[in-house]
Parts: structure tokens; sequence; C-alpha cells
């Protein structure tokens, strides 16, 4: 039967034109009820069970299935996903509605039905003729909506009575909505609340805990006394924004201070970018990554960036009085020159609301139900949970949702989603900080194995027709001990002409990975290979990854080639670009090609290549510094594992060789090669990396500390900077240069993958590159898959495909990556600092030297060279008498009693794993030297077995 209508739509030129629409309804939609004689068999996939053997509800004794409305489905799909609730019927409306009002939620929904086990049953109500509803005149879209809802459950137990009359099979409708339910009840429809329904499941009290509280009336706190203003509605945020009385852009919240918080404004203007929010009130319920709109305050109430660490630390209650006297404490005298623009939140545009991770604080009132949760995230505040399995939750990490934040709670109102495991286990703590990471991690999906190549695998003479066989060079890779997946190698050889040939060959990953098939899409979203301390997360499957795409010694790969030819001094005379076939000569580590180039003894040809690359290395080197790129330090941590328990045993920092350098130098030369190429052939669309300048504002925390110390660091360029850095010596102090480049290292910006053709500026500051990508590790870095793409075409050796030539599409996935790979490098630091825990855990307390990094107005942070470990020293104990400290921002110093500290001034630090709160145990830090009476620890009052009480308390 078709259905359709016609309306008329005036065109741009000024034309009419008349538009009809068709809509199919059928009769042969089955209900999805397997076995059902009256539908015969005409539905497929994932189907309902006849004899629904689910828990017993007291509301609803005999076998039913449920239908749930679309807000349900938007809100409770925590509980959906639980695997007590099955045999489900997801309506075309619903998910309609929900596919445009939550992605997330619709992915979710979508796994949920491919789901067999689940018996979830999406039933295309919108083209059944006997569920079809037309929207009446008056009628808006959404109870139009609701109405066919009611229709077609209205149907579903019409239809199942003929199915078999003494079966007495039932649909329940679940909905949220009042006037809904109540219109179901009337026309005959059984209809439960979420809440009713689930509180009825007798046998599975655990599910309550993952109701989604919605009314806000019912969650505000007893006190009733409302704490935060009013958000204004979505339209006059609009209006405000659209005159310029209110600004919108991201809450960014404090680490280090959770009544403080900042929003980067959305737009090109440059002046305030970036405005201050201090005092709850003022941060008025916004949550980290919200989008917001924000009232700039009047200039006599702009405040400065406070250098106080606060954390929000205390009982389950709603202390208001004590969050008054903690914001008096930001509101210090400052220079004129420090405020900054101040704000407050008016309202939200849009929640980014995720489920967090964290532990559960249980309430100190016997037999309560409600009790706070803390999240590992410190940014995120604390969430109020409603749970009957608190003693069974203390000490396991568990993953919330956010529900809402009433006006007069402290806190949001959340529920119990998921329970991982025991905080301070190994597998736990890696899931928790891949989920807090946004890292995804799941297995690779049938779909996406499917696009593998066929072992045994071999290269073919179709592979062969745009390649060159360099299978005979002497070929070699060079990288960190124990690496499987080899990205890149290396050749160098005399020609006749007496020049020097050098090339770069990199792993043909684009050749496996073909645009837009499911492999292609999962490494676009994964966007880059994640390295934690003793796990790999692959971008691609390890097939590629660890065998075919890896250039290992003695077979045969595929792969890109780079090739220059060069004379004595490392000046290029010609570059050309080709796709190959290599067999690796050797897999060396950098110790092992460090070796081979200092041996006197050998000569043999991978040697003899080595150490004509190492040579070209150090003048490519030279001539970068020459120009004014810089030489920066961050102090690289490596663990010893046991081969047994693999818990750390030995920590210390990376050591760098030649080697290192010489393999960075001809990937840096790739780079700046391949970008050129790229660049020459498509401006407008090729894919590349920039670093931009800081602004000079970034510098002045260098510029200080270097004056303390009576050394003067130019930041006016590049080169003027990696010049002072180069001067900046101490004869008595060797470690002062390596301190300057790793406080240089924090002032710089961000390097960012962009689009050539969405942007002008192109340089990249650090490696004083007018211009630069990413060619060289496609095994790790999507990026780099794309720039083969690119050259691929440029060069005649591969086809290109629309969106490799849309700018727009190539914004928007230098913008995944970008956030990727800055989650990727947070990842690995967190996965430093759990293991620099269980290394101190074994290891006891002990002291080492350290150096100060920066100066607080109540602590100082300092870094310790043996470990390349960082660390805060907190002057102001809970239990303690408070000492005078004097802080002046402008050397920067503090003054501690009658000790004064500056930046780089060496200390002598205690070092020992806190584990007092499991969910954020830490590496404590206590100044032992200098001496100072009642802030200094004395080494004989350090108590040895102190982590070995922590320890039995942990396994409690």
């Amino acid at each position: 039967m078709l259905k359709s209508k016609t309306f008329l739509k005036k065109t741009r030129a000024g034309g009419v034109m008349k538009i009809v629409r068709e809509h199919y309804l059928r009769d042969d939609i089955g209900c999805g009820t397997t076995g059902c004689a009256a539908c015969g068999g005409a539905h497929e996939g994932p189907a309902l069970e006849p004899q629904p053997q689910d828990p017993a509800s007291s509301l609803c004794p005999q076998p039913h299935y449920l239908l749930p409305d679309t807000n349900v489905l938007l809100h409770q799909i925590d509980v959906l996903e639980d695997p007590a609730i099955r045999n489900v019927i997801v309506l075309q409306t619903v998910l309609q509605e929900v596919r445009s009002r939550s992605a997330p939620v619709y992915k979710r929904i979508r796994d949920v039905t491919n789901n067999h086990e689940k018996h979830f049953y999406t039933f295309t109500n919108e083209h059944h003729r006997e569920t079809y509803v037309e929207q009446e005149q008056g009628e808006n879209a959404n109870d139009r909506n609701d109405r066919a809802i009611r229709v077609a459950a209205k149907w579903y137990n019409e239809h199942l009575k003929k199915m078999s009359a003494e079966n007495q099979l039932q649909v329940i409708f679940i909905t949220n909505d009042r006037k809904n339910k109540e219109k179901a009840v009337e026309e005959g429809i059984p209809a439960f609340t979420c809440e009713e329904y689930v509180k009825s499941l007798t046998a599975n009290p655990e599910l309550i805990d993952r109701l989604a509280c919605l009314s806000e009336e019912g969650n505000e706190i007893e006190s009733g006394k409302v704490i935060f203003s009013e958000h204004l509605p979505l339209s006059k945020l609009q209006q405000g924004i659209k005159s310029g009385t209110y600004l919108q852009g991201t809450f960014r919240a404090s680490r280090e201070n959770y009544l403080e918080a900042t929003v980067w404004v959305h737009g090109d203007a440059e002046e305030d970018k970036e405005i201050i929010l201090q005092g709850l009130g003022n941060l008025n319920r916004a949550i980290h990554e919200d989008i917001v709109a924000v009232e700039l305050l009047p200039r006599s109430q702009w405040v400065a960036p406070s250098s106080v660490v606060l954390h929000d630390e205390g009982q389950n209650e709603d202390n208001m009085e004590r969050e008054e006297e903690r914001e008096s404490i930001l509101k210090t005298a400052v220079n004129e020159k420090m405020l900054k623009p101040t704000g407050r939140v008016v309202g939200i545009i849009r929640r980014n609301w995720r489920p967090y991770c964290g532990m559960l604080s249980k309430s100190d009132i016997k037999e309560s139900r409600r009790h706070l949760f803390t999240p590992a995230d410190k940014r995120i505040p604390r969430i109020r949970i409603e749970t009957r399995q608190a003693s069974t939750l203390e000490g396991q990490r568990i993953i919330v949702a956010i529900d809402g934040w009433p006006r007069n709670s402290r806190y949001p109102n959340g529920h119990f989603v998921k329970n991982l495991g025991d905080a301070g286990d190994k597998e736990t703590e890696t899931e928790v900080l891949l989920l807090e990471h946004d890292v995804p991690h799941q297995p690779f999906s049938q779909a996406v194995l499917s696009f593998l190549p066929k072992m045994p695998w071999a290269i073919t003479e179709k592979d062969m027709k745009y390649r060159e066989d360099l299978r005979h060079l002497c070929v070699c890779s060079v990288d960190p001990p124990g690496c499987t997946d080899i990205d890149d190698a290396l050749h160098c050889r005399q020609l006749e002409n007496g020049n020097l040939e050098v090339g770069v060959h990199i792993a043909d990953v684009s050749h496996f990975i073909r645009p837009g098939n499911a492999l292609d899409q999962e490494s676009a979203r994964r966007g880059t290979t994640v390295y934690l301390c003793e796990k790999r997360i692959d971008m691609v499957p390890e097939l590629l990854s660890s065998n075919l795409c890896s250039l290992r010694c003695n077979v045969d790969r595929l792969a890109f080639s780079c090739i220059w030819e060069m004379n004595h001094n490392a000046e290029i005379l010609k570059t050309r670009f080709t796709k190959s076939a290599i067999n690796s000569k050797a897999s060396l580590t950098y110790a092992e090609a460090q070796m081979r180039i200092d041996s006197t003894t050998m000569n043999d040809d991978i040697t003899t290549s080595l150490r004509g690359l190492n040579k070209l290395a150090k003048i490519l080197k030279k001539r970068r510094i020459e120009k004014g790129a810089l030489t920066l330090s961050s102090p690289e941590v490596r663990f010893h594992m046991d081969s047994e328990t693999h818990d750390p045993i030995d920590m210390q920092t990376k050591e760098l060789r030649e080697t290192n350098s010489m393999v960075e130098e001809f990937m840096l030369l790739a780079n700046i090669s391949v970008a050129k190429k790229i660049h020459e052939e498509f401006s407008e669309h090729a894919l590349l990396r920039k670093h931009p300048a800081p602004p000079p504002s970034n510098y002045e925390i260098l510029v200080k500390a270097a004056k303390s110390k009576n050394l003067e660091i130019k930041t006016d360029t590049a080169k003027s900077l990696a010049d002072s850095l180069d001067k900046a010596e101490s004869p008595t102090f060797p470690y002062l240069n390596t301190l300057l480049r790793i406080l240089a290292t924090r002032c710089m910006m961000q390097a960012v993958y962009f689009c050539s053709g969405m942007d002008n500026d192109f340089h990249h500051y650090g490696l004083a590159s007018p211009i630069y990508t990413h060619f060289t590790s496609p095994i790790r870095r999507y990026a780099d898959v794309i720039v083969h793409r690119l050259l691929a075409v440029a060069i005649g050796a591969d086809s290109t495909y629309p969106e490799l030539t849309d700018k727009h599409k190539l914004a928007d996935l230098c913008k995944n990556l970008n956030f990727r790979h800055k989650m990727a490098q947070y990842a690995q630091r967190a996965s430093v600092a759990f293991h620099t825990q269980l290394f101190f855990k074994s290891k006891g307390i002990v002291s080492e030297e350290a150096y100060i990094l920066f100066v607080r107005k109540n602590a100082i942070v300092v870094l310790i060279p043996k470990y390349g470990l960082e660390g805060t020293v907190f002057f102001e104990e809970k239990d303690r008498p408070k000492p005078r400290l004097v802080y002046d921002d402008e050397i920067p110093s503090l003054k501690i009693e009658d000790t004064v500290f500056h930046i780089f001034d060496k200390v002598k630090v205690r070092i020992m794993l806190d584990s007092s709160n499991l969910q954020h145990q830490k590496i404590r830090m206590s100044l032992v030297e200098p001496q100072i009476p009642g802030i200094s620890t004395d080494i004989s009052d350090m108590d040895i077995n102190e982590p070995e009480r922590k320890k039995k308390k942990l396994q409690k």
C-alpha cells in the first residue's frame, strides 16, 4: 500500500517545485516472535523468545516483552544493557528519535540489538499497515510519536493474543511520561514507569542502582537551601550570545583547584580567549568539557589565577560554610597585571557528560543508601549515587553516570553503571586509565578482521606492477629493544659518481588498508597506537602491526621508499619517491647499532652503511640546529619488569645514544621531503603537521627562573631561544642546562595536524622547518597512512578517492587525530605514574636528591633526576601547625619560616607511596634537606614498615 504526500516548495531562483513523498506500507513485517504462525517467519535477524524466561516481576507475573518509549531508551540505557533485561521491542519511531538526539546512545542500542543473547527486536512500525499513524491536524510531532508508540503496543498485545490464547504473553509499555502512561492505561495497555518495573524485579535488586534519577524534585537535598543560581533557558542564552552579553565557550575545570576553572571562548577573536571562573557559585554546576554561556564580571571583580592547591576531600555532608571559607583563601592581594577577565556561568548550552571511573566514598550514616562517588579524574566533581551494594563496592573501581544537578545540591546526582574490579589491581587500573582517556581498546571486530590478507601471504607479480625491486640493497632497521612493529628501515651506499645514496624505507601500510573499508574506518577511529608500560593497544590488527607490515629482517616486505642522492656534506642533490619491495638484512637495537659503529673490527656492509648514515646525520643535525631547531628535554622513564609477576623492580631514566639521533635525523628529513612533495601536488588538501610558536607569556616562568640564576634566556625567535639555552651553562651546576630545557619544553604549544587548504601558517617552530608532516610511522599513526595515500597519488602509484581531496573531511579527520594523540600521551603518562607507584610500594621509603621545577603558594614541585620523577612537596599539612609562608611571584620564590626556595634549588626529599586514599594512591614527597624545624622530615624518623602496613590495609 502506498501513502503519498505532495507539497510545493519555493526554489532559490523564485520558481515553484512540486515534491512528492512516497511512504510504503506493508503486511509482511513480522512481530519478531520466533515461531509466530501469523507472521510466518517474516522477520530476520535477532528475534524475541516465544517463552521469555526473564526475571519474575511482581507487577506482571506472566511472561512478557518490554516496549520502551524514546526517553526510557535515552536515559535508562544502562538498565537496558544489563544482562537481566531481555526480550525488548525497539520501535522504529523510537530508534529514529534516539538517532537524532544522541549518537552515543544510538550506537549502544544498535550493539545491544545485534547481541543475539539479549533478544532485542527492532519492529518497523512506521511501515506496517496496522501500526502506521498519520499526524493529525493540530498535533505536534512529539504527540504523534507518542500515539504511534501506543498504537504499536496495543497492536502487539492483540497480535500476541491471536498467536496463542492460552499463552497469555503480554507486551508491557515502559514510559516515564506521566500523561503518556495515563493514556496507555485508558487504552487498556499495561504500562509502568521504568522505576516501577525495575523495582518489581525482586530477584535483581542490583538493577535499581543502575536507574538514572531524572526527576530533579525527588533528588533535592532535604535542606532545600538553594546553593546555585538558575540556568537560563537556551533561547535566552542564544539571544545573549548574539547580542554579545554572554560568551560561549568550553568549560575546563582545574585538576589542582576544584573551586577554579577556565572557559575557552569559541571564535576567532584573540582577546579574552580565556575567562577565569572562581568559586562554586560562579562555576554554577558546569562540568569539565561542557559547552557553557558565561557573563563577564565588571573589572572590579576580576581575579588572578590562584596558586593554591585545593582538592575536594572531606566528609559526605554539604558543608557550605567550609566552601565559603576555602573560597576566601583564593582571594589574595595580587598585582594589577595578574588580573584576568573573570566571569560566571549563566547557562549550559551542551552537556558533555560521559561515564566516569572512580570509587565509592561510603557514607558514615549506617544503613544509608546515599553515598558519594569520587571520580578518578580530579576535574570532575564528586557524584551522589544511591546504592544498596555499598559494602560490596567499597574498595572497587566502578563506573558511574551523571543524571542531573539540582540547584540545591552541592553535588550532581548519578547512578551506578558497572563494577570494574579491585582498586590497585593491575588489570583493573589499566582498564580505568584506558576508559578515562577514551582509548578505543576493544578487540578488533570480525568485520574489521575480514579485510586482512589471507595467510600464507607473499608478494605477487600484481603487487610489483608499480614498484621497484630493492631487495638487493643492504637495508637495516634500528629500534628500541623488543620492538615488533618496525615501521622504518634505512640504507646508505656509495654511487659510482662518488656521491652517496641514502634511502628511508617505510612499511607500506596503505597497500593493506584500503580506503573506506571497516579496517580503514577502525584505524581512523583509533588514530594511533597507544604504548603503556607493558601493553600496546594497536591501531591495526597484530597480523599487520607485528608481521606483514613490520619490516623484520630476512623477509620480503612491501615498502614506500624515499631515496636521496647526497654529497658527502649531506646536501641533497636529487630526491625520488617510489613504492618498493625490500628485504631487511638486520633488525638492530640502538645499542647494537652503536656498538657496530664504534667497533674497530667490524667492516661488513651493514656496519659501513650505518657509519655512513651516522656521519651524514651529524651534519644534518648541526645544520638544523644552526637554523634554530630546538633541542629540548623531558625525562623519560624506563621500568625493568620482574619476568614472573610483571611488577617493576627497577626504574631509571632512558639513555639516549648517537644512534637514536641518527634515526631521528633521517626520519625528519623524510617527513620534510614528503611534506614538500604532497603540498606541491595538493596545495589545498595536504595533511601537514605544524607546531605554533608559543605566546611570549608562556616563557615568563623560564625567563624568571633563569634570571634567578643570573642567566639570560632570549625568546623572541626559536633561534635566539636555542642559542641562549646553549649558552646557559653553569660550571658548578652541570644539571642546570637540562633543567632549563625541561622547563622550556613545558612552555611549548602542542604540535597539531591540519589540512593545508584550511590554514596558512605551516611553520614548525620546534624543528625550525617551514613545512612538515608525518610519513615515517604508518603502523602506529593514521596520519601517516593518509600521507602515504597522497604521496602514492602524487607519483602515480595508486588511485585517488573523493574523501582524500575533500578538505573539510580532512579537517575533521585531523581534529580526531589531534584528540587521539593527546589522549594517548595522557594515557602513557598515567601508565608511568601507576607503575611508579607499584615500584615505590615494593621499594619502601627512600630519600633522593631533587631539583625545584616550580614554586607554588603552599608547595614546591620537584624533579628527581635518578627516576625522572616529578612530585609536589606540600608545606601545609592538615594536622600540623601552619608554617609562615611568603610567596613572591616576581622572582618566583617561596619563603618558609626563614628558608627561601627558588626554582632549580637542590633539595633532598623523602619519597613514599601514600595508600591512605585507595582511589588516588599517590607518591608523597616531604622535605628532608634543607632542615626546617617542624617542616623537614628527619631520616631517623622514617618508619620503614609503613608500606607494609599500608599493603595489608590494601589487601583487606
